[in-house]
């Protein structure tokens, strides 16, 4: 009877002890912002990146690796945007993407990657003789960034020079109108990028009869 009258104690005490909170989990520490976009690509190409959890006000740039935060060769705000294209610059090298923030009124580089631009090409595709004012259909391909052209010309003319065109960006392919007056022209994909300005990647003549 002693026996099962401590046994019966003890299992009251127990009912009766307090319960231990079990020790709390360590929080996940916050996830910073994150930046993902291709390592190389043709200058004067679009660089799109994939960003995350960016703070507000953040901004997208590419910049020289030796420059400050404050320097950038082309920028944008990121906005509410979690992919944003920025146009490559048009000379080869090694370059630098960024996602930059601000602290105290100054920017500050919250992330950083490496760009690498190889040479800059484009190739035409159109009749080499066309009637005047006859449609003209024509393909051309390069770096596809968004200020480039595909443009008719006078042989001779500088690169910036204005004529029918129309930008590859939108659509690699596009029909132009012939000149009325008869005579050689140029058919021309010029790059307009970034550090480059103009530049003249591929031309092919072009008989208007």
């Amino acid at each position: 009877m002693i026996l099962h009258r401590r046994h019966l104690l003890l299992a009251l005490a127990g009912l009766a002890a307090p319960a231990f909170a079990q020790p709390p989990k360590s929080a996940r520490p916050a996830q910073g912002p994150s930046l993902s976009a291709p390592r190389s690509l043709m200058a004067g190409a679009m660089a799109s990146a994939f960003v995350s959890r960016a703070p507000a006000g953040a901004r997208l740039a590419i910049a020289r690796p030796s420059d400050p935060p404050e320097a950038a060769i082309v920028a944008a705000p990121l906005g509410s945007a979690s992919v944003l294209a920025l146009p490559a610059p048009g000379e080869t090298g090694s370059f630098e993407l960024r996602l930059l923030g601000e602290t105290d009124g100054k920017p500050v580089i919250l992330l950083r990657q490496t760009l690498t631009t190889t040479v800059p090409e484009a190739t035409l595709a159109a009749p080499r003789r066309v009637g005047r004012s006859q449609a003209l259909p024509i393909r051309g391909i390069g770096p596809n960034g968004d200020r480039d052209r595909v443009v008719l010309v006078k042989p001779g003319e500088p690169a910036e020079a204005e004529g029918p065109s129309f930008y590859p960006a939108e659509n690699v392919e596009d029909t132009l109108e012939a000149p009325a007056e008869a005579g050689l022209y140029e058919l021309r994909y010029v790059m307009n990028a970034p550090l480059s300005g103009p530049r003249i990647l591929a031309r092919q003549e072009l008989v208007v009869e």
